[in-house]
């Protein structure tokens, strides 16, 4: 049941990220202005965000179950990508968003478009990390 839970969880993980990225995002800029649409989209990712930290964690805590009960290594790979997708919510979106207000505002060093650029290449890793660990753990 847990395995199964695991691969459910990580597929609908991984299609939340795409949904977001490919439809959503873009389907708001192409209906509303520019500043309606970004309103909208920073109110996406705030959620996205949020499902992502409860959604790395479960997973984590999943394998290190399943790996205690079959007495596999506490430490692989299935728990390194959430691990990793974990770190990349964290560092681009939690990290990252009060730079770009800042920013946005006309303080801080770097512009926004140079923090959006890195938050966008944070998404598109934690992306990649969930995309795998939903094709390894659907291997089982």
């Amino acid at each position: 049941m847990l395995s199964r839970s695991r691969v459910l969880l990580a597929a609908l993980w991984g299609g939340l990220l795409l949904a977001v990225a490919m439809v959503a995002a873009p389907s708001a800029f192409d209906a509303l202005e520019r500043a309606q649409a970004g309103l909208v989209v920073a109110k996406l990712f705030e959620k996205e965000a949020a499902i992502s930290l409860a959604a790395a964690m479960l997973l984590m805590l999943m394998e290190r179950r399943m790996a205690r009960d079959g007495g596999g290594p506490a430490l692989s790979a299935n728990f390194f990508l959430p691990a990793g997708a974990l770190f990349c919510t964290v560092a681009g979106y939690y990290a990252l968003q009060p730079m770009m207000a800042a920013a946005k505002a006309g303080q801080g060093t770097w512009s926004f478009m140079a923090l959006h650029s890195v938050s966008l290449g944070f998404y598109g890793l934690k992306t990649l990390l969930v995309l795998a660990l939903a094709w390894r753990v659907s291997k089982n």
